[in-house]
């Protein structure tokens, strides 16, 4: 079960189907994220209450340095998994209720989730290639990325 991160329906996919070949049944949006995905407070909180699926979330805010700094490593591994697993992306200015909700010490964090459980939490900035492998090693020992 797949949260569609544009419009919040519940989407049956699946396992290991690749998600770049999959739409929401509802909006057509893709479920796969080639991208990082800005969502908000609602769309996030469906996800940890629905999707079963494999995500991390960046926490984000506009001013923070270190942030900005990671957006383009964070950016490469939407690309680069985005046949297994989806990357979004939580303004913590514009979210704050949401922010607060996961516990947060600082920005950036990163927060991991599979099969309707979080799986990880990661504060500060990452590399591309540490932040990839990061990813890869999460997700490998769930099953999920080979």
């Amino acid at each position: 079960m797949l949260v569609c991160h544009a419009c919040g329906s519940i989407n049956r996919v699946p396992v290991g189907r690749d998600l770049t070949q999959g739409t929401c049944g509802k909006c057509k949006k893709p479920i796969a994220t080639e991208v990082p995905v800005e969502i908000d407070g609602a769309i996030l909180n469906r996800l940890q209450t629905r999707d079963t699926g494999a995500f991390v979330v960046d926490i984000w805010a506009p001013w923070c340095g270190p942030c900005r700094m990671m957006a383009p490593a964070y950016a490469k591994a939407a690309s680069h998994f985005a046949s297994d697993i989806r990357l979004f992306k939580l303004n913590s200015d514009a979210n704050q209720a949401a922010a607060a909700s996961l516990g947060l010490r600082g920005v950036p964090t990163l927060i991991a989730f599979a099969r309707g459980k979080q799986i990880a939490h990661q504060a500060g900035a990452q590399s591309g290639e540490a932040l990839t492998a990061w990813i890869k090693s999460l997700f490998t020992s769930k099953g999920i990325v080979t």
